[in-house]
């Protein structure tokens, strides 16, 4: 490992060396051997100053291959595109796959994108534009305009002359789709489809007719979902009439599922845009607060619930003993719940298994974990402090909260996502602090009820 990490610094160096020195020929050799993704990790890393050479080392169309690769934030996109020069910047993103360049689009101020699609090739401009009015986060919006589309009426030889013309410029071969005169989506064929039948077979004899597509305005995740189910390489995007608009990528859809993953983590953990990591202590604080304070104010409530029991506290003060054991142990069943139906929920399995079952089966769970935890700690409690009535307290409290918890873990989820706010927003800090509240009302309001009983 040491090895293969000092050979990469000994080439970045070499490939600095060599821009520096203005080794144009070096260079260009140097560089366009590398992977793409490799060349993108070693363009962020460079200084500005070795950057502005590169775009006089490299055309527009080498800086493409691999700008679409960058991981960095908004503002260095805007920071960067602002190094080039106007022309070299809209020929750059032109000679992006669509798809790939409205991403890029997307994160520039509207007066910016504006300017680059003036100054655009004409064509290229066009097709971008179909895809920028398309809402953010929906199929339309990670599609691609480049693929290859034949007519049923044809046979496999002009087919294949047309998958040869087009190619060059599609985002990929190996699915072909099959439309009718009025450009509606039929059938659909594999690269392989066409190589192994005979070249005057008609298209409509040999294509599947059994389409698997998207809706132009549907969720990406459902998008993502269909790719998983179904092993495809792409997905054809299609318009209310079944009108072949694009297809999705299957490099499109893993950074989809990054994407959602990194967001759902985020809201599950009380935060929000996790996915990069903080320039400084402000930006961290300022995505962390909101939740913080919320949850403050909620341990407030808390520490106020606990006060009203303090008749209770005060003639049975060793119930405050096991305040933080019912608490944490409804906490985490309940953060498990939740976890449980978030998933359910992302993953579409939820829809399949049923809600209501998806609920009783989490409230068995949690009469079972706080039927074997009840009488463990309940043993353990009357070895420990010779206290039946007290053991049994505790234990029944612990069952009746993992009970309460569980149910609410996986209600509350599915409760938001009936009201179509994201499920994961009811993160695990603020289920756990709604646990803490619930736990101790049973606990306390049990203590209060048998408090004759636990005084000796």
């Amino acid at each position: 490992m040491e090895i293969n990490d000092t050979q990469e610094n000994i080439n970045e160096e070499l490939l600095i060396q060599t821009a520096n020195e203005g080794n144009l020929e070096s260079f260009r050799e140097e560089f366009l051997n590398l992977h793409s993704y490799d060349q993108a990790q070693f363009f962020f890393k460079i200084d500005k100053e070795t950057r502005l050479k590169m775009y006089y080392y490299l055309s527009p169309k080498e800086v493409a291959d691999f700008f679409e690769m960058l991981e960095i934030d908004d503002n260095d996109y805007k920071e960067i595109l602002a190094e080039m020069e106007p022309k070299y910047a809209a020929e750059m993103l032109a000679n992006m796959y669509a798809d790939n360049a409205v991403d890029v689009l997307n994160k520039l101020g509207k007066d910016q994108t504006a300017s680059y699609l003036t100054i655009m090739d004409k064509d290229a401009a066009q097709e971008i534009k179909g895809l920028l009015h398309y809402k953010e986060y929906t199929a339309g919006s990670i599609m691609t305009t480049e693929y290859v589309a034949i007519s049923q009426n044809q046979t496999v030889r002009s087919a294949m002359y047309i998958l040869k013309k087009q190619a060059p410029t599609a985002e990929t071969i190996y699915y072909v789709y099959v439309i009718d005169e009025d450009l509606r989506l039929v059938g659909v064929l594999s690269l392989r489809d066409l190589i192994i039948t005979d070249d005057d077979t008609m298209i409509s004899e040999m294509m599947s007719d059994r389409v698997v597509s998207i809706s132009v305005g549907d969720d990406q995740e459902e998008a993502a979902r269909q790719m998983r189910d179904y092993d495809l390489l792409a997905l054809p995007v299609v318009d209310f009439q079944n009108h072949l608009l694009g297809i999705i990528t299957v490099d499109d859809i893993i950074d989809v599922i990054d994407e959602e993953a990194s967001d759902d983590y985020s809201k599950l953990a009380g935060i929000s845009d996790i996915d990069k990591m903080d320039k400084s202590p402000f930006t961290a604080a300022k995505k962390r607060l909101p939740w913080l304070i919320i949850l403050l104010f909620l341990g407030m409530f808390t520490a106020s619930l606990i006060g009203r029991f303090e008749d209770t506290l005060s003639k049975v003060p060793i119930v405050a003993v096991f305040i933080p054991l019912i608490a944490g142990m409804a906490g985490n069943a309940g953060t498990q719940s939740l976890a449980v139906a978030v998933r359910g929920i992302a993953t579409g399995e939820m829809e399949d298994s049923g809600k209501f079952k998806i609920i009783l089966k989490e409230a068995g769970t949690g009469i079972l974990t706080g039927a074997i935890c009840g009488v463990v700690v309940s043993l353990v409690i009357f070895v420990w402090k010779h206290d039946l009535i007290l053991g049994l307290l505790v234990g029944f409290a612990i069952l009746a909260s993992l009970l309460v918890a569980t149910i609410g873990g996986s209600l509350v989820p599915l409760i938001m996502h009936k009201l179509k706010i994201d499920p994961a927003v009811a993160s695990g800090p603020f289920i756990t602090t709604m646990n803490d509240i619930t736990s101790i009302l049973i606990y306390f309001g049990l203590a209060t009820m048998f408090m004759s009983y636990l005084i000796h």
